[in-house]
């Protein structure tokens, strides 16, 4: 009967032991824009790939629209596993990793394919980059998510050189886009996001800055009747997980999860420019795209030029690394 008893324990213990090892793990997402907008649908295809490759037994579930936690909230929450994962505006980052502003500095991606030299996975800036935020943060970047570039609203008066800025209250969204701001003669006022809309309406600024996509998926074109495509700085987000989180899964997930992100990153990153050309077009409709002229460019270039010295004054050596990282990406 002993060994009837045993017997039935181990056999127990095993059917315990296989269910447990093919137990599924749930990945909570935090997004703070719509699953609508490319940020979302980006997760929602890595989804789709780990749920295939784990078979099951990885799920992610994504709260969209900032139902948990706000952009600037989720660096905290990520890094102290109050969620597992979550997309973040990079420029959250400077607080532990002042470096990261690097990617705002004003025109200091020549082009497109400088940004994607710049940005690749393994790049010499991106791996400094991601490699300090873990050690700062215990946020694992497992991609970086483009959004686009950044473009200027008004209304009533269009914006094209920097002697229309002077005096303006702008929405910013990061020290040095504020610094941008400044050395074009207008006043930065920090504002998340999904203040925008209100913000614009009530007048509480007269310009603002922001990416194409937003001014689509958040209807900006209801408040602001002009955008100038200045495309003076990238901007990027990153798709994090809490690392204590992604060191407990196996060897096998963590492979999975990790050749998800490449796919997804380079899938947004080849469609960004051209998601950010149709809802330019589509918003183009309800207000006035300003276009820069070459002189007019070339004012807006000499004068920001003094920012660049800003940010390695204030990020230090770290500072003078990324940006020397991002001028060898063009060779």
């Amino acid at each position: 009967m002993r060994k009837i008893l045993l017997g039935a324990i181990c056999a127990g213990s095993m059917v315990f032991a296989a269910a447990s090892a093919h137990a599924e793990t749930t990945i909570r997402v935090s997004l703070q824009l719509p699953k609508t907008h490319s940020l979302g649908q980006n997760w929602l295809e890595f989804q789709s790939l780990i749920e295939e490759k784990s078979g099951g037994d990885l799920k992610l579930q994504l709260f969209d629209s900032a139902q948990l936690f706000k952009d600037k909230e989720v660096p905290e929450a990520v890094g102290s596993g109050a969620i597992e994962a979550g997309t973040a505006f990079l420029g959250r980052f400077t607080g532990a990793v002042p470096a990261v502003d690097v990617v705002a500095i004003p025109f200091i991606f020549e082009d497109e394919a400088h940004l994607r030299a710049a940005v690749a996975s393994g790049s010499k800036m991106r791996s400094g980059l991601d490699a300090e935020i873990l050690k700062e943060t215990n946020v694992k970047v497992l991609w970086w998510q483009a959004f686009g570039r950044n473009i200027y609203l008004s209304n009533g008066n269009a914006i094209r050189t920097p002697e229309d800025m002077k005096n303006q209250k702008v929405r910013t969204y990061g020290k040095v886009h504020g610094w941008t701001v400044e050395a074009l003669g207008g006043a930065p006022t920090l504002m998340s996001g999904s203040k925008q809309f209100l913000a614009y309406q009530q007048g509480a600024v007269d310009v603002g800055m922001t990416g194409a996509s937003a001014v689509k998926s958040r209807k900006l074109y209801e408040v602001m009747d002009h955008m100038t495509l200045s495309y003076d700085s990238a901007i990027e987000f990153v798709a994090v997980m809490n690392n204590d989180f992604f060191e407990g899964l196996s060897a096998e997930h963590q492979a999975i999860i990790m050749e998800a992100a490449a796919v997804v990153e380079a899938k947004l990153r080849d469609a960004i420019y051209d998601q950010e050309a149709k809802a330019i077009a589509e918003v183009s409709q309800r207000m006035t795209a300003i276009e820069l002229t070459d002189a007019e460019r070339a004012e807006w270039v000499a004068a920001t030029a003094g920012v660049i010295d800003r940010f390695v004054a204030e990020a230090g050596d770290a500072g003078v690394a990324a940006v020397e990282a991002v001028r060898a990406a063009v060779n």
